[in-house]
């Protein structure tokens, strides 16, 4: 889990002041781990919030408390004495007011501020962990070091294009899109088959021509082809044959598998590189309904 600056700069736009809840330690065991975080917010009627440190009592004191807080605040909480949960461990969370002035001064890649009082001066352990992170590319795990709270920002780390915004489209999307390691990039002949409303996060492109983005696809990413035409997924499949892709999944049958593999090798692919391509994708025994389709696909 990393420090989610666009999703604050975010909420604090729209809701003027938020109040941001991370688990900062555990001891034993817990919902969530370091780094899992919240944000909480007033509302005429009560509270918003996105995110989850878990759930549960743990979750709703948290906000509950959020709403009066009137500066940060690390507090710890024993989960079976003091909350009658039977996770058996404690957690520490970090609540922290953000609004668009302090949301201006957060920069860098490496989220670190004091827990105790705002003017502490940060300690040579935390000085070198930001210089490596910064000059080296070290990575940086979450967590409290010598009162301080020290988060990488985050930054999705794989790469998915979805080619299709069908039903099977639309499902696989609903899945993956509210993971926080996942840039989905998705892409479909015109913007009429797009839902209307979108998941956060989610690159909608619309192309004519599906298989010209290809070459602009990072050498990483992993490909799931399930348009709504068997020309457009094979020339998709053909088009990422001659890229780099780390996967590329392809809906169908073993029926339809067993002709794209046979017109494949004739548009000069060879049956190593071709058997680079899962088809079909998904699990068989969920069935053929597109949500089912799209757990299979997820899992």
């Amino acid at each position: 889990m990393g420090f989610d600056l666009q999703g604050i700069k975010a909420a604090v736009a729209e809701h003027g002041k938020v109040v941001r809840i991370v688990i900062a330690a555990i001891k034993g065991s817990s919902p969530r781990e370091v780094g899992a975080s919240m944000l909480v917010w007033r509302t005429q009627d009560g509270f918003g919030q996105s995110g989850t440190i878990g759930g549960g009592a743990l979750e709703f004191q948290a906000a509950e408390r959020a709403l009066g807080l009137q500066t940060d605040c690390l507090t710890h909480h024993p989960l079976g004495p003091e909350l009658g949960q039977c996770c058996g461990g404690a957690v520490s969370l970090l609540s922290e007011l953000y609004d668009a002035e302090r949301v201006n001064t957060l920069t860098g890649e490496t989220i670190a501020r004091p827990t105790d009082r705002p003017d502490a001066p940060m300690p040579l352990t935390v000085k070198r962990l930001t210089t490596r992170a910064r000059n080296q590319g070290a990575p940086i795990e979450s967590g409290l070091i010598d009162g301080w709270m020290i988060e990488p920002v985050h930054r999705p780390d794989r790469e998915i294009w979805i080619w299709g915004a069908g039903h099977v489209g639309r499902a696989i999307v609903d899945v993956l899109a509210p993971l926080p390691d996942l840039a989905i990039t998705w892409v479909d002949t015109g913007p009429e088959r797009f839902p209307a409303e979108m998941p956060d996060g989610i690159t909608v492109v619309p192309a004519s021509s599906p298989a010209a983005l290809v070459p602009h696809a990072p050498i990483n990413a992993e490909h799931l082809i399930l348009t709504y035409s068997h020309a457009l997924d094979l020339e998709l499949c053909h088009s990422l044959l001659s890229h780099q892709f780390r996967f590329v999944g392809l809906i169908g049958s073993a029926t339809k598998w067993a002709r794209f593999r046979s017109r494949l090798g004739s548009l000069g692919h060879g049956a190593d590189r071709i058997s680079d391509i899962t088809c079909p994708i998904g699990d068989p025994a969920l069935g053929k309904h597109p949500q089912a389709i799209a757990l299979g696909v997820a899992t």
